[in-house]
């Protein structure tokens, strides 16, 4: 028997739909008492809910990831996303999709992280380009799990020297002399990129006015890294927007001089969109 009702679950992916994959501590405590269950309970108990919102034209395999933060007390959504007639490289994976999520909409920490499917090695090791990746909780079908368990003889940022990780919320303090706009400039300044150095982050505006962010997401093993391009559609998919029905005004993407690398991704990506999927690319010299 299913722990949430369907009049429970329609309202919960409404709500969602409105906070792009947000559940914020009210509705989270207020689902622990109106349910009966804990916090593994009730993340466990979203991860069809999670896969909703995966859009998989590709494998037709849906993928939900429910995060929850211990200090905010939120918990964030992913679903995997796949874009038609491109390299199968470039799709995000659930557990990207949450915790993008999750780093985007202000979360302190990643405590735990529920995933109705085993995680595969490319999403273990982006894991583990986390904060908490020494502590992190991992619910799956069979059980919980540390990324230890899950990834031994690991390769982390300090085997490059790196002593930052994901979720550490550092923020460059760099004037950004550009034509867009200030919560752009923002989203820049918070991109997490040790290795390349190429503060890069996207903005997509919907006709209706809606506004979506991503960052850039590195991690030490290369291949795992979120573009800010794939991370501002994935935003978009949490937001309850099917990629080709989406109404789309304006998508630009800013990087760093000298360090550029996500002009050729992120034109590849738009083509999944419906509209206007040209791009604004601007790129600024860090001062």
């Amino acid at each position: 028997m299913a722990l949430i009702d369907n009049k429970t679950e329609l309202f919960i992916i409404e709500s969602c739909k409105q906070s792009h994959g947000v559940i914020n501590s009210e509705l989270v405590n207020q689902l622990i008492l109106q349910l009966e269950c804990d916090i593994e309970s009730l993340q466990q108990a979203l991860l069809p809910i999670a896969a909703t919102f995966a859009q998989a034209p590709i494998s037709s395999f849906y993928v939900g990831a429910v995060i929850f933060d211990k200090q905010t007390g939120n918990m964030y959504l992913g679903a995997n996303l796949e874009f038609k007639h491109q390299a199968l490289s470039l799709v995000v994976h659930a557990e990207q999709a949450a915790i993008a999520n999750a780093w985007i909409n202000g979360a302190k920490e990643i405590t735990s992280i529920a995933i109705n499917a085993a995680p595969c090695g490319f999403c273990r090791q982006f894991m583990n380009e986390l904060s908490t990746a020494g502590t992190l909780e991992i619910l799956l079908p069979t059980g919980r799990y540390s990324l230890e368990e899950l990834l031994p003889c690991d390769f982390g940022p300090q085997d490059l020297g790196n002593q930052e990780s994901l979720m550490s919320h550092k923020k460059e303090n760099i004037e950004i002399e550009l034509p867009v706009s200030e919560e752009l400039k923002e989203q820049v300044r918070l991109a997490y990129v040790p290795y390349s150095k190429n503060m890069s982050a996207a903005e997509l505006v919907l006709t209706d006015g809606r506004v979506f962010y991503g960052r850039y997401a590195e991690n030490a093993a290369y291949s795992p890294s979120l573009s800010p391009m794939s991370s501002v559609l994935s935003q978009l998919a949490l937001a309850g927007e099917k990629l080709p029905e989406a109404e789309v005004e304006r998508i630009t993407l800013v990087e760093t001089k000298g360090y550029e690398n996500q002009k050729s991704v992120a034109q590849a990506v738009l083509t999944n969109l419906n509209g206007d999927s040209s791009l604004v690319h601007h790129v600024f010299e860090a001062k």
